[in-house]
């Protein structure tokens, strides 16, 4: 079993990886096992994530299914399917018969279709084979795909000293033991149980006398989200799944709802720095290319837009070429105005805590703009009293400022929830969404406002 360097951080060297392929490469079976032997399977993992896609199935093939299950699971997804398409159906079936079945369903996920049923037929174990089965064909980013069959349950008519007997075999598959659920004969589940519970009870008494009714879980059809919500809400470090029955099904346990997370915040993140689909780095040019070139063209098109509506008050410019110089001040200020107010209200939307009307939110949005605004908009007055700007020309462009600040804020908060209650994902509100409408509306607004004032 693959160990963690005692009192030592795992740091990945040159050193290291070359002594890995030297080992590899003169097939030195037993040293290339020592040096591995003292790290977590997770270091390995970081380990072949370096190596050549050749000396990774080899480090796969030479060491126990026991270790190797765990190091792929923690492998970059790309290398791991690479690697995957050099193991044969049985090696992949004797990898997966090592994991949870919630880990066995998310690695047959990864192949495709004809290699899942072919994998599937190679496992062994037929209740795993079946519970295998059962989780893939669940709905992606649903409870009951994400969910584990493996936990300890007991029912409420025994006795502890029963219970603590029959649940020494289920621990054996259970990695960590977060809760006992307490079910009644039709498998429903009513209740839970802490270990300490069970531990200071009398022997002779009934689960039912001990159990707490209380216990929160989640549909097997709830989408992701909602169960990370509710384990958060509640500090759960593990939550039962049922069905529409309250019949228990598995659970899920925080370390796989933290890597869903993690997922969709860096999903969020691409979406708000104008990329379409989950890249990487090093993924291919054509790849990069698709997932950055939409919000680019918007990015375009906004900008021909801005260039359309400048022609339109070129008089304006002719005439006051100062307007012009601030034009670059008025799109920036729009911008990052209207990213501000959305990247704050996607935030709330995800944490749930975006509560109240839509008009009071737009009405304090509307205040805090109005202050901000109003602070810059003396800022740009001071300005042009310092270079000698012409008192109209000053006020006509803080006034303008103020009132694009003001729009763009609404426009920033107002969309976010809007596609939100529509069912679209609000992150799509933040970037190049936001950035260039509110581009395009301030610098529009900019010119209608200092004509008015200036007198044009």
């Amino acid at each position: 079993m693959i160990l963690e360097r005692e009192n030592s951080q795992f740091e990945l060297t040159d050193e290291l990886i070359e002594q890995v392929e030297l080992c590899v490469e003169n097939k030195d079976d037993k040293e290339l096992k020592r040096v591995l032997n003292e790290f977590h399977f997770a270091d390995v993992a970081e380990i072949l994530d370096e190596l050549d896609l050749e000396d990774s199935v080899y480090v796969i093939k030479l060491l126990d299914s026991e270790i190797t299950s765990e190091i792929l699971m923690e492998l970059d997804e790309d290398i791991r399917e690479k690697v995957l398409k050099n193991l044969s159906a049985k090696e992949i079936a004797e990898e997966v018969e090592e994991l949870d079945t919630d880990d066995a369903a998310d690695m047959i996920a990864e192949l495709p279709e004809n290699r899942q049923a072919e994998v599937i037929s190679k496992i062994e174990d037929e209740e795993h084979r079946d519970e295998i089965t059962e989780l893939l064909a669940y709905e992606e980013d649903t409870a009951g795909s994400l969910m584990a069959k493996e936990l300890v349950k007991v029912y409420e008519t025994w006795t502890v000293g029963g219970c603590l007997r029959r649940i020494r075999g289920q621990a054996k598959e259970v990695t960590r033991v977060h809760s006992i659920y307490v079910v009644n004969k039709e498998e429903k589940l009513i209740g839970r149980l802490s270990l300490k519970d069970l531990i200071v009870a009398k022997s002779d008494q009934k689960i039912s006398d001990i159990s707490k009714d209380t216990v929160d879980s989640v549909n097997v059809n709830d989408d992701l989200e909602v169960v990370a919500k509710v384990m958060a809400k509640y500090d759960l470090e593990a939550i039962p799944v049922v069905d529409d029955n309250q019949t228990l099904l598995g659970r899920i346990t925080i370390d796989d709802i933290v890597d869903v997370l993690k997922e969709e915040a860096e999903k969020d993140y691409q979406m708000a720095a104008g990329l379409t689909g989950d890249v990487e780095a090093d993924d291919s040019i054509l790849e990069l290319t698709r997932a950055r070139l939409p919000w680019l063209v918007l990015g375009l098109f906004g900008g021909l837009g801005s260039v359309f509506i400048m022609k339109g008050y070129e008089n304006i410019m002719e005439t006051v070429p100062s307007l012009f110089f601030y034009t670059p001040l008025i799109a920036a200020m729009a911008g990052n105005v209207g990213v501000q107010s959305s990247a704050i209200i996607v935030q709330g939307i995800a944490n749930d805590n975006v509560k109240g009307s839509m008009g009071s939110r737009l009405l304090k949005e509307v205040g805090l703009s109005l202050i901000n605004g109003f602070v810059l908009a003396l800022l740009v007055i001071l300005f042009g009293f310092i270079i000698g700007q012409d008192t109209t020309e000053s006020l006509a462009i803080a006034v303008s400022m103020m009132s694009v600040i003001v729009v763009a804020a609404l426009v920033g908060t107002f969309v976010p929830i809007i596609l939100d209650k529509r069912g679209i994902d609000p992150a799509i509100a933040t970037g190049p969404f936001i950035t260039t409408s509110n581009d395009i509306l301030g610098i529009y607004l900019f010119f209608v406002l200092s004509g008015l004032i200036i007198g044009f």
